[in-house]
């Protein structure tokens, strides 16, 4: 289902919880929503979609990964970016780091450990602060 995108900056603010084998069904619904969005996004966290649930999705190119309680384990090459968010107004500059490390389970529940360097890093960095609460 396409969700509407959550502009509320104080419910955006909130920290999401852990996600659950139950909450797969969300990853669906942030898959249909950022291919609704494609031309304006690359990435959606779930408290985008109103869901404060540990859940992104990136853009690959040709794939989408979603990640379900994702956590950063290693990263390297720290650089200034400037980013923009579909929940909010204009572009903001922010840290970030060229090569992380990643753990995180899939859209069938795996295990994953997955190294990500540059853009489809930054985008993975961006939609995780949105899982803490962190608005750039």
């Amino acid at each position: 289902m396409v969700c509407d995108i959550v502009r509320d900056v104080l419910f955006l603010r909130l920290r999401s919880e852990d996600a659950r084998k139950g909450d797969i069904p969300v990853g669906k619904d942030l898959r249909d929503t950022l291919n609704a969005n494609r031309s304006r996004c690359v990435g959606l966290a779930g408290n985008m979609i109103g869901v404060r649930k540990r859940i992104i999705i990136v853009s690959l190119g040709e794939k989408d990964e979603l990640m379900f309680n994702p956590v950063i384990t290693t990263e390297s090459g720290s650089y200034q970016a400037e980013e923009g968010c579909l929940s909010l107004e204009g572009l903001r500059r922010t840290k970030r780091w060229e090569k992380i490390e990643v753990e995180y389970r899939d859209e069938f529940w795996k295990k994953q450990k997955r190294t990500f360097v540059g853009w489809p890093a930054q985008i993975i960095q961006h939609e995780m602060d949105h899982l803490d609460g962190i608005l750039i």
